[in-house]
């Protein structure tokens, strides 16, 4: 008699903490051995050469999202999941967005019945407030955490959803007292408004000029009185999608002080640089994302966190909108002002293949910190830790093998998001997942899908973990 659904048999195994050689045995979608010499499965899945990793956790994307400016998320819970799992991520945690006006749980509703019978890796949500009204503040988000939906996004810019401080700090101390993460957008909405004033005025409407109108010093800005009022609140706050050196040095600073302070990066800040926007015709506006990418030394600066602990996460933040479209990047046709081509590049297929390749091969970063940043820190960071990012006994079997020897160039038509371009286009990458389990069951195997639609499940999330960040 068998005594494991599959198993997974001669390979790698890669923790946030460990590397060692062993077995795995699968049955009801859990981890129920790690050993030596397991007798074969139902299923055997040989990984000799291979590395076997916790399925990636991806904190940041945006899937299906409504917006208010014309523009739509080509990605909806099934093509932006198949994505996911093409790169090897098998839970995914998106935003449940709501306007102003709209009831929070109405925003959550919506989203639920946009991810129902669609997605095919698990998912959670976090929500975006952008009216937190007395009845949000006071019975619908305590109400929500209490039901698992223990983070939420603050956005410091965009008109139709930044907060001024007042508000963010009352949201924090709801955060504080119900056992909720904040999650902050970080950038100086007024000298972001002023600089775009100034440049349209003056002609200026190519999609460099976005890099233009968001200095590293309106983030810097930002990322301090964030800190500020998280000081105040004595709350801990993830800073999302960092750019470059001067967040990092508040960021830095604040850690050192004690202060629990977290912070995101993602690719495009480690691989594109500002010279990215400025590419021949509206080429550049592929590459237009807010904070928008840098320079190479601030390539470095991001590395050096990577490293060091200064980020505990590392998210796509995939906003995918199309480039050849109406109601993508070409918002107003080819010659869209920069201020209205809508933010965002796509990249939740190509997270963990970019760091693995970049960083665990290059040697800038182990590949202990590569699963701490891609899958058991987020998990554990949003409350779905160790059922998430965890190989051990137990733990849903979301098991990716990954052939660190496979190059691959990336090309968008070969990628499984609905986004007619990637900004990593031509990018050779070594390294890059060949099978794909989820809860025991195998999503992707020799580049096909076998996944069906509807098979990903909701994850309500506990409260997060969080300990003081480590500085080195």
């Amino acid at each position: 008699m068998t005594e494991f659904d599959t198993v997974i048999r001669n390979g790698t195994i890669a923790t946030a903490s460990d590397t060692f050689e062993a077995d795995i045995g699968i049955s009801e979608g859990k981890i129920q051995a790690i050993a030596r010499n397991l007798p074969n499965g139902v299923k055997t899945i040989d990984a000799k050469n291979m590395l076997v990793l916790p399925g990636g956790v991806d904190g940041h994307c945006h899937l299906d999202q409504p917006t208010t400016d014309g523009s739509v998320c080509a990605d909806d819970f099934y093509t932006g999941t198949v994505a996911a799992a093409f790169g090897g991520t098998t839970t995914v945690i998106p935003f449940a967005c709501q306007f102003r006006g709209q009831a929070m749980q109405t925003a959550v509703d919506d989203y639920h019945l946009k991810a129902s019978g669609k997605a095919i890796v698990d998912y959670a949500f976090h929500l975006i407030v952008s009216d937190p009204t007395e009845t949000t503040l006071s019975v619908d988000l305590p109400r929500l955490i209490g039901e698992g939906y223990t983070s939420f996004k603050i956005y410091m810019t965009y008109d139709d959803m930044k907060l001024n401080d007042k508000q963010i700090i009352q949201l924090l101390s709801v955060a504080r007292k119900h056992g909720a993460l904040a999650m902050i957008h970080a950038e100086n909405t007024d000298l972001i408004a002023w600089l775009t004033e100034t440049l349209l005025a003056s002609g200026h409407t190519e999609p460099r000029y976005h890099a233009a109108s968001r200095p590293m010093l309106v983030e810097r800005e930002a990322t301090h009185r964030a800190i500020s009022i998280a000081e105040l609140a004595d709350v801990p706050i993830l800073i999302v999608h960092v750019s470059g050196r001067e967040a990092v040095e508040q960021i830095h600073w604040a850690q050192g002080r004690g202060l629990r302070i977290y912070a995101e990066t993602c690719p495009q800040y480690i691989t594109l640089t500002e010279a990215d926007l400025a590419k021949p015709g509206f080429e550049g506006a592929k590459c237009i994302c807010s904070p928008p990418p840098r320079d190479f030394q601030n390539q470095s600066v991001i590395w050096d966190g990577l490293a060091s602990g200064i980020f505990q996460i590392f998210s796509s933040d995939h906003a995918p909108f199309r480039y050849k479209s109406e109601t993508g990047k070409m918002l107003k046709g080819d010659e869209t002002p920069f201020n209205w081509i809508p933010n965002g590049l796509p990249g939740i297929e190509t997270r963990l293949p970019i760091l693995f390749s970049e960083g665990v091969k290059k040697g800038r970063i182990s590949l202990q910190k590569f699963v701490e940043l891609t899958a058991t820190n987020p998990a554990k960071m949003y409350g779905l830790h160790p059922r998430k990012g965890s190989i051990s006994i137990g733990s849903d079997a979301d098991l990716i093998v990954f052939d660190p020897e496979l190059r691959r160039i990336i090309r968008s038509e070969k990628l499984h998001h609905n986004v007619d371009y990637s900004p990593y286009e031509g990018m050779a990458v070594d390294g890059w997942p060949v099978t794909v389990l989820s809860r025991g069951e195998v999503l992707i195997e020799n580049n096909e899908l076998l996944a069906k639609p509807g098979r990903g499940q909701f994850l309500p999330c506990l409260k997060p973990d969080m300990a003081r960040p480590k500085v080195i």
